[in-house]
């Protein structure tokens, strides 16, 4: 693989996380959140992400043109690796409830479903998100000093 290639993949994960980030960010500003559009509490989100490998026969296949010249990783019109956010999915945990009797939201009982978000596991997942995207940044910056030294050798 070329050093395009490793930017491509650490530039595949950059997005991902940005996109974790997100999500842990909206889970964070409607923990309080009662009452949604859809009805009920706001139900937390959760990212599944998704290996993009690829085999060696892709590899070598996208890394030369038929008249043999070098080509990038995208050849083939996407990245030979890297990670992309599968999906997002709704948490189908239970509503944690309290008695608070005057909430407009309470039920006949007088109890308010509040989302099941626990702000200690969103923080840890924020950290973790930034942790990863600071990695994959670090990677491409790597890559593009080993490409400006190979510049610099070459000239």
């Amino acid at each position: 693989m070329n050093l395009f290639g490793v930017m491509e993949i650490a530039g595949s994960a950059l997005g991902a996380e940005r996109l974790r980030a997100e999500v842990v960010a909206s889970n964070m500003a409607n923990l309080e959140t009662t009452h949604t559009p859809g009805g009920g509490p706001y139900r937390r989100r959760l990212t599944v992400f998704r290996a993009e490998n690829a085999s060696p026969f892709l590899f070598q296949l996208a890394s030369f043109s038929p008249s043999g010249a070098a080509l990038t990783g995208t050849a083939l019109g996407r990245v030979p690796g890297g990670v992309r956010i599968a999906k997002v999915v709704t948490d189908t945990s239970a509503p944690f409830r309290r008695y608070q009797p005057g909430h407009p939201d309470a039920d006949a009982a007088g109890y308010v479903a509040y989302p099941a978000v626990n702000p200690a596991e969103e923080m840890t997942d924020l950290l973790g998100a930034v942790r990863a995207y600071e990695l994959n940044a670090s990677s491409v910056q790597a890559a593009k000093q080993m490409i400006q030294q190979s510049i610099a050798i070459l000239g």
